[in-house]
């Protein structure tokens, strides 16, 4: 009887930590709401660290990119590093996160979109530039006869369907404007 008590107590642990999850749908115009920059560039440096915390879990992991580019929002130069959840520091040591970007999006070199909040607190007392909506904050970018195309990723993200770069910065430089107007 005691074992049954204590899979079900595991078993509705499990179910509100499942139940008080969300995923959440944001259009470009609720990104650029809730971010503080988006950033085009190449990725040139990518990091992984291992924090050891007592509060917030033993071993925690973050991956930060380093990207050199231009602030979409001011069209001036900028290089800003974003951090996410997961990463390995060598083949064995590690962790995977299911909301991370892929391995593929997430290689040095790539030519990218990003978007990312500061934040005091991602998880172990690690402050700094978090990567909106995980994998839903970072886009890759491809050269075409009409000028670079920022791929989309499906209806429910920021950027649901490829636009040429240009028509993104576009956009998101008319949205931040309402952003500082409603300040």
């Amino acid at each position: 009887m005691r074992k049954h008590a204590y899979a079900l107590a595991a078993l509705l642990v499990a179910f509100a930590a499942f139940a008080t999850a969300a995923i959440e749908r944001l259009d470009l115009a609720q990104m650029v709401q809730r971010a503080d920059g988006a950033v085009h560039g190449r990725i040139v440096a990518k990091k992984v660290i291992r924090i050891d915390h007592q509060k917030d879990g033993v071993e925690l992991y973050y991956t930060t990119l380093t990207v050199e580019g231009v602030n979409l929002a001011s069209g001036q130069p900028q290089t800003v590093d974003v951090t996410f959840p997961g990463g390995f520091i060598s083949p064995t040591e590690g962790v995977f996160n299911s909301e991370a970007p892929s391995a593929d999006d997430q290689k040095v070199g790539n030519d990218v979109v990003a978007f990312w909040k500061r934040e005091k607190n991602m998880g172990g007392d690690l402050a700094g530039n978090a990567l909106m909506t995980s994998h839903g904050g970072l886009y890759r970018t491809i050269a075409s006869k009409k000028g670079r195309v920022v791929q989309g990723r499906g209806d429910g993200y920021a950027v649901p369907a490829n636009i040429a770069l240009d028509d993104l910065s576009a956009r998101i430089q008319v949205l931040t404007e309402q952003k500082n107007q409603q300040r």
